[in-house]
């Protein structure tokens, strides 16, 4: 399975694993085995981890706070009440171990530590008000994602799939009209 991570942020990563989340719902992290490699994808994550049942349930419940959380965030109202407990409760487990070596800088936990790192990572981003959360302009994508670009005028999750099919389809509309 390939995850894409254009999103510019784990946390918002994580939320992006549901795909066509308002049109027809697609999990990428449907088995635990899928969340076994999402966080070993994942740079920012301890490598190997591995999940059961209840740790996928984990994931799922951290992914849609997050995800509440944000959409409360860029659209100002007040933090949902039961997504903040859960980001709140799943940042408070010990975090993954932080290791240099000669090949740099190393990561070793379990999965409840690298959803710890994810939601510590999900309040920092919700903390700071200077990030620029969006969501991503093709109306059949869901991604939210963070706006870095010069100006904040990024409209696009990413330019790969989504930026190049707007603009395709917005080219054989113009080719289209002409007569």
């Amino acid at each position: 399975m390939k995850f894409a991570f254009v999103s510019g942020h784990p946390a918002l990563d994580l939320v992006a694993t549901v795909e066509s989340r308002y049109d027809q719902p697609h999990d990428l992290l449907a088995t635990p085995a899928d969340l076994e490699q999402w966080i070993h994808a994942c740079d920012e994550l301890p490598g190997q981890v591995s999940a059961g049942a209840a740790a996928l349930a984990a994931a799922h419940e951290l992914r849609e706070a997050i995800h509440q959380l944000a959409l409360d965030r860029m659209h100002p109202r007040r933090y949902t009440p039961a997504a903040l407990d859960t980001l709140n409760h799943a940042a408070a487990a010990p975090p993954p171990t932080v290791q240099l070596s000669d090949t740099g800088l190393h990561l070793t936990g379990d999965l409840p530590a690298a959803l710890a790192q994810v939601a510590r990572s999900a309040i920092t981003l919700l903390a700071d008000t200077d990030a620029h959360l969006k969501e991503c302009g093709r109306p059949s994508c869901s991604r939210l994602y963070l706006d870095r670009s010069r100006g904040t005028r990024r409209t696009w999750c990413g330019m790969q799939a989504c930026g190049n099919r707007v603009k395709a389809a917005a080219y054989r509309a113009r080719k289209h009209a002409t007569p």
